[in-house]
């Protein structure tokens, strides 16, 4: 227990440092916490892979440990009393425990008690920290990483940068669709960069990646410190990561999966070692981050592959059906980058006061408020009967894009979203010359955060004769 007590400390102090070093600003070391661990623990603990016995391993690492107690007692005692009692402070007594490897104190050597604590599983097997260090590491990481002006963000794997079908599910026609059009053109030489598309015949399964998305991380990386953050198991996260970043430069240690949730089927910031106003999350299912929905940028789903749609209980028609794909430079990664870049130049303005007291939150929603700001919107045949109009997703999704939103037919307003244009509000909004449009305007004025040209959401249908509308304030439930 003393042998390997021993080395956690040392372990622990090493960390420490190298965490420290990363926050000063002419540092060279700009690498995050989480790789500072994953860095200094893979060394330090995995003995049983290497060629090392566990025994020369422990006596190695002894001898550093008495080898750096013999300096520091060294220091010690040629320095003044009140310097020791200064030095002596640095290195605090357990609990609180910094955290445990293998259920034993990283700095104590202490078996795990009953102390809150986190699992970081991702970062090394069998970590955990507690509350405390997990604070310290966040502020440290965010001082490092805002001098480089940068922030975090959270990425989504599926429907968000790609799509995986398994095999069995490829009908033939898909199948020949994506081996001409894709696999046919890829070599062996270009998989490594350039590939989209990958056959894994070993997991029964196919990815497409979504197109526009290795310019994507390029120019991400540039101004954020990123993370993968998947509901699916870790074998699958790995293998996609590494499809996505082969050369290991965009999320080395920063792969978290369903494993390292710390809630059933919900993703939590709590596993991330950065702080909540600098984070920034790319997810197409917003009810997993019900803590975080303010952090969250809501993307359009990637459906290359039919059983995508029938996963999701959609008729329509997946683009390998269509046999197509999404815009390189239209589709939504390149229209959320240049969206990332805006939140970045905003939340970095040198004329605004100092980095540490801004929330990217606020940016967000600052940003969001400007897409339909000066519109007023009222809703016909769209929300469920009897249910209050303002609580309905199309209504608060409106709101939260900056527009009014009214139940009343006033002159005021300037859009009318509906399905049906047989209603009492269609006819008024039609003689007066209102935008009539689909819901289908709101939606993408969401996931592609500008506004769209109303005359692409037109509505067709005519299916009521706007019986009992006749004044405005005895409509239907439906209607409102």
């Amino acid at each position: 227990m003393i042998f390997i007590s021993s080395v956690l400390i040392l372990q622990y102090e090493i960390v420490s440092g190298l965490v420290n070093m990363s926050t000063t600003a002419e540092s060279p070391v700009h690498s995050s916490s989480s790789d500072d661990f994953a860095a200094i623990l893979e060394t330090e603990l995995d003995s049983n892979t290497s060629g090392t016995s566990p025994d020369s391993h422990v006596s190695f690492a002894l001898e550093d440990v008495e080898l750096e107690r013999t300096k520091r007692q060294r220091v010690y005692e040629t320095e003044e009393a009140d310097v020791r009692d200064s030095v002596a402070l640095e290195y605090k007594v357990c609990p609180p425990h910094p955290g445990f490897i293998r259920q034993m104190c990283i700095r104590c050597g202490q078996l795990e008690d009953a102390e809150a604590s986190v699992p970081f599983d991702y970062i090394h097997k069998d970590l955990k920290l507690g509350t405390e260090e997990v604070a310290r590491l966040r502020n440290a990481d965010i001082k490092n990483l805002l001098s480089r002006q940068k922030l975090y963000l959270i990425l989504d794997l599926d429907h968000t940068l790609l799509n995986s079908t398994r095999l069995a599910d490829i009908s033939p026609q898909e199948e020949a669709y994506v081996s001409e059009t894709y696999l046919k053109h890829q070599s062996d030489a270009s998989r490594g960069d350039t590939a989209m598309l990958f056959r894994l015949d070993r997991m029964h399964m196919m990815t497409k990646l979504r197109p526009y998305v290795h310019t994507f991380l390029r120019e991400a990386s540039t101004m954020f410190e990123m993370y993968i953050y998947t509901m699916a198991e870790r074998p699958y996260a790995l293998e996609m990561a590494n499809m996505l970043d082969p050369k290991g430069v965009y999320f080395p240690s920063k792969v978290i999966s369903q494993a390292d949730c710390t809630q059933k089927h919900q993703k939590g910031l709590d596993v991330v070692l950065g702080l909540e106003s600098a984070v920034v999350i790319l997810d197409d299912t917003e009810m997993v981050w019900q803590k975080h929905k303010e952090n969250l940028i809501l993307m359009e789903r990637y459906h290359f592959f039919a059983s995508s749609c029938h996963q999701y209980g959609f008729n329509n028609k997946s683009l390998t059906e269509l046999m197509r794909d999404e815009s390189e430079s239209e589709g939504a990664l390149a229209t959320i980058l240049n969206v990332l870049k805006r939140v970045h130049a905003k939340f970095f303005d040198p004329g605004l006061e100092d980095y540490a007291d801004r929330d990217v939150r606020e940016v967000l929603k600052a940003i969001r408020k400007d897409i339909l700001k000066g519109c007023k919107i009222m809703f016909s045949r769209v929300h469920p009967t009897r249910c209050p109009a303002d609580t309905q997703p199309l209504w608060k999704m409106a709101e939260n894009l900056g527009a009014a939103c009214s139940t009343e037919i006033d002159s005021s307003v300037t859009h009318l979203v509906t399905v049906d244009l047989g209603t009492e509000k269609s006819r008024w909004a039609v003689q007066q010359k209102k935008f009539v449009v689909s819901p289908g305007w709101l939606e993408a004025a969401n996931y592609l955060w500008q506004r769209q040209p109303e005359e692409r959401f037109p509505v067709t249908s005519k299916n009521s004769k706007g019986k009992g509308e006749a004044s405005s304030n005895n409509l239907p439930a439906a209607d409102q």
